[in-house]
């Protein structure tokens, strides 16, 4: 079965599979397979598969750039295709996005362990200072 390609700029308002290609660049969809990165079905089961917006975009880049690292440099007489690096760029965009991810990838428990939901913190400055005061 053939995937099928298309990309609506007007249901850009939304997360889903238009903003998806926007974001990523995968927009020229009228060659299909020979222009774009990923099919309409492609985007939208790794978009059902993850509810987060960051996690969903992160798995589209690794599949892009798992599927273009496997596209060897070619050359025939003067024209030459660089893929390995159009593979490292998008490699880059998944580090970079993974990392950011991990910064902000904290658990409910962890946060609330640290007084995120209006109690004190747990630890503060100062909590194993055995200090005295007065004399």
């Amino acid at each position: 079965m053939a995937g099928t390609y298309s990309y609506d700029p007007a249901k850009l308002e939304k997360e889903g599979m238009d903003l998806m290609r926007f974001q990523l660049g995968d927009t020229m969809v009228e060659g299909k397979e020979k222009t774009c990165a990923l099919t309409d079905e492609e985007y939208n089961a790794i978009l059902k598969m993850h509810s987060n917006w960051k996690r969903a975009k992160l798995a589209c880049i690794e599949s892009i750039f798992r599927r273009f690292s496997y596209e060897p440099d070619t050359a025939t007489g003067p024209l030459s295709f660089q893929f390995g690096a159009r593979a490292k760029l998008w490699q880059e965009e998944y580090e970079k996005l993974k990392k950011d991810l991990s910064k902000s990838c904290l658990s409910v428990g962890a946060i609330s362990a640290q007084g995120g939901c209006g109690k004190p913190p747990y630890f503060y400055t100062g909590m194993m200072s055995h200090e005295k005061e007065g004399g």
